[in-house]
């Protein structure tokens, strides 16, 4: 399990390594170029479960902590998939992997950066 940590560390969002992993290229490749983004996620049941949705800029403070020892590779078509819902009306959300994506085949996740459509 990992965490983004958003404003001063005052606030974490926790998932696993793996999809924190396409997230932070995601977000990192959209704020590159200079994007804002909402990015809501789903709460937890420990945390009174329903929907959530943080504003992200340029200029917020994120964080990405991962708990695992090394990196995993890193989807092309997962990262594109997620960042292709930054334009939705929900905003920015993880999706699932694509199907047809082939997993763990990528670069290291501290190597890849992607361009925004």
């Amino acid at each position: 399990m990992g965490f983004l940590y958003y404003g001063n560390n005052s606030y974490a969002v926790e998932m696993d390594d793996r999809p924190l992993a396409h997230l932070k290229v995601a977000m990192l490749s959209l704020l590159r170029a200079g994007k804002c983004m909402a990015f809501t996620f789903d709460r937890s049941a420990e945390l009174g479960s329903g929907r959530e949705t943080l504003w992200i800029s340029p200029s917020t403070e994120i964080r990405f902590r991962f708990l695992g020892g090394r990196p995993p590779r890193i989807s092309e078509p997962w990262v594109r998939s997620i960042i292709a819902t930054a334009d939705s009306p929900t905003g920015l959300r993880m999706v699932t992997e694509p199907a047809d994506a082939p997993a763990d085949t990528g670069a290291p996740a501290d190597t890849h950066v992607l361009t925004p459509a």
